[in-house]
């Protein structure tokens, strides 16, 4: 198991997922504190990275398109005290988060995962019910239906309307979008047959955000609503497909066998060797590395 231990948060990695626990430093945002524990299968790893600064550097999952709902949900515009898939280290913890890196790394090597979309979410989204009062108005969510209440800054238009309740079937969509510079963000439900193109300041079915410290936390009910919603890979279905591949002929000679195939089966070699105690800790190490510089 490797285990990385920080103010901002430990990250833990059993071989078969990464559990990511937010810290209780100061500077961890509101978003990441409120979502908590998050447990990342691997098969839902794209890769992982380590940039290194002068005092600090920062661990970064990157995820396959397609595998969690949030990121989907607020489109790569998280930023970074919100962002759970960010951790902050320390200059003096380099090694120990190269060696956690390396062993990620080594993982989806060993298991073969591909980095390519997924047809399906991996992760289950935040946990409901949710409630969040932000901008104009406060959004609540059970896991079917959404209700949405005005408050005092809300515009006079909008109000008038009342409290709105929006069935998660009758949904196509759903966008978090954080408020920028002068540009106000929002959430918006998209509904089946009723599209629209007001400002969310009008919006019956869009919540106004001013940029304001719970505005990340819409975020969360932009997720537990987009993984009740079908998966955007279904929406494919319906695109132009490309031609199939011709497959070889049967009796085609087979090619010659890539390197960087019987590098990985010497590593799952290497594996099952160290799990079966015939090759210690170190000489594992050794042997792993020398493989992995060659690939």
């Amino acid at each position: 198991m490797a285990e990385i231990i920080q103010k901002d948060g430990t990250w833990t990695f059993d071989g078969d997922a990464l559990r990511l626990t937010p810290g209780r430093d100061k500077n961890v945002g509101l978003l990441r504190r409120t979502l908590g524990e998050l447990v990342v299968p691997l098969q839902a790893l794209a890769g992982i990275s380590l940039e290194q600064g002068k005092k600090s550097g920062r661990l970064k999952l990157r995820l396959r398109d397609g595998a969690d709902p949030l990121l989907h949900a607020t489109g790569g515009r998280l930023t970074e005290p919100h962002d759970p898939y960010q951790l902050i280290v320390d200059s003096d913890r380099y090694g120990v988060a190269e060696y956690f890196t390396e062993e990620v790394r080594t993982a989806l090597l060993l298991d073969q995962i591909p980095s390519g979309p997924v047809t399906e979410y991996l992760l289950p989204g935040p946990s409901v019910p949710l409630s969040v009062s932000a901008g104009d108005g406060t959004v609540g969510f059970d896991g079917e239906r959404i209700r949405l209440e005005w408050n005092w800054k809300t515009e006079d238009a909008k109000a008038a309307a009342g409290t709105r309740t929006l069935a998660v079937a009758d949904l196509t969509g759903v966008e978090w979008q954080p408020a920028v510079g002068l540009e106000n963000g929002h959430l918006r439900f998209s509904v089946r047959h009723s599209p629209t193109k007001a400002p969310a300041k009008y919006d019956p079915n869009s919540v106004e955000l001013w940029g304001f410290k719970k505005d990340p936390l819409m975020a969360l009910v932009a997720a537990a609503v987009q993984a009740r919603l079908p998966h955007p890979a279904t929406l494919a279905d319906d695109r132009p497909r490309e031609p199939e591949a011709a497959l070889p002929s049967p009796t085609a000679p087979a090619p010659a066998e890539d390197d960087h195939d019987a590098l990985l089966r010497r590593l799952r070699e290497l594996g099952e060797l160290h799990r079966s105690g015939v090759l210690t800790d170190e000489e594992f190490t050794l042997a792993k590395q020398a493989i992995l510089k060659r690939m």
